[in-house]
């Protein structure tokens, strides 16, 4: 069995870089998914292991680092306590342009 670069938030899986290292999964609405792959159909994709996963795949190759942050920053959203999201948006915008 091969191991995946992953980051969990609550136990629960974030990001998980690809071995080709090319290609990121980022947890991401179901619901949200198939619009956000027809606007950008380079960028992201889905295969039939995540269909049924909150999950969609970068290509890293393609993406732009803006959209990437914001991708990031929105599936640790998903996956953080309200507690913990509430004290980042307190601070501000935490990575300062950091990505």
């Amino acid at each position: 069995m091969s191991r995946h670069a992953g980051l969990y938030v609550r136990r629960k899986l974030m990001l998980r870089l690809w071995e080709d290292g090319e290609t990121l999964v980022v947890r991401f609405p179901k619901e949200k998914r198939a619009a956000l792959i027809e606007e950008n159909p380079d960028v992201f994709s889905v295969t039939d292991h995540y269909r049924n996963y909150p999950a969609v795949l970068v290509n890293l190759l393609a993406v732009n680092r803006e959209l990437l942050g914001r991708m990031i920053e929105g599936a640790w959203r998903l996956q953080a306590s309200r507690k913990q999201v509430s004290a980042y948006d307190r601070q501000g915008s935490g990575c300062n342009g950091a990505l």
